[in-house]
């Protein structure tokens, strides 16, 4: 964690969020305070959470970074093209938020937490040993994301006016998704569309089809609407 802090820093980032760390005390644990090596301050500051999706609630673009193939998930790109989306986004988004998530060194990301992110993102390393530690795949992660917002001639990789979008128009943030999805599955469940007892792969691929749609707040809003009248009717029956 001290050298992810360090790697962060030196590309001109700063927030760092830890899931549920092994080491409750890992932000001022002596070891990573001395592999911070000057970036100590963006270690104190790293916010520890209790789940990813807790983390990502404010986070309105993820990608999970993975080296290992998935037979269901988010579209894959590499952290080239991760680099010049999270900057398209940001310049569309007056209030986008972009994450890159990792997992643990020794299992990397699950399936579920994927599950969560909008993309996935891997680095073209050799293919017959790809190994990566946390620090060094987020060193070449923040480093393609810099490289990309300071791209020559471009000078307004910031976000535009907060006014440029209505709120509506703005892509939603994780955790609405999340409650539409819980919503979604209920109203599937009322209308008899999904069996609880035998869901077989429905949720996953509506997760997947739902987080590929870059859904948008008033979008969201829409759909609980038609998941509401959904299991109002199906109680009137």
């Amino acid at each position: 964690m001290g050298s992810a802090a360090r790697a962060i820093k030196t590309m001109g980032f700063g927030d760092l969020v830890l899931v549920a760390p092994r080491l409750p005390d890992i932000t001022t644990h002596p070891e990573a305070i001395a592999l911070s090596s000057g970036a100590a301050d963006v270690l104190e500051r790293a916010q520890v959470v209790e789940t990813l999706e807790e983390a990502l609630a404010p986070v309105t673009l993820a990608f999970a970074m993975t080296a290992r193939p998935r037979e269901l998930g988010p579209p894959v790109c590499d952290i080239r093209q991760a680099a010049g989306q999270a900057r398209q986004h940001l310049a569309d988004t007056p209030h986008g938020r972009v994450a890159v998530v990792m997992g643990t060194e020794k299992s990397g990301l699950t399936n579920a937490h994927i599950a969560l992110c909008h993309r996935i993102c891997h680095i073209p390393a050799n293919p017959e040993y790809s190994s990566l530690n946390v620090a060094q795949a987020l060193q070449l992660a923040v480093w393609e994301m810099r490289y990309a917002l300071l791209s020559p001639g471009d000078a307004t990789w910031r976000p535009a006016a907060a006014d440029a979008l209505p709120s509506g128009s703005r892509p939603a943030a994780s955790d609405k998704v999340q409650a539409l999805l819980t919503h979604w599955e209920e109203a599937l469940v009322a209308v008899r569309f999904l069996d609880p007892q035998h869901p077989k792969k429905l949720m996953p691929r509506m997760r997947h089809l739902l987080g590929r749609s870059a859904l948008t707040q008033d979008e969201v809003d829409m759909l609980r609407g038609v998941c509401t009248a959904m299991i109002d009717t199906a109680r009137r029956r």
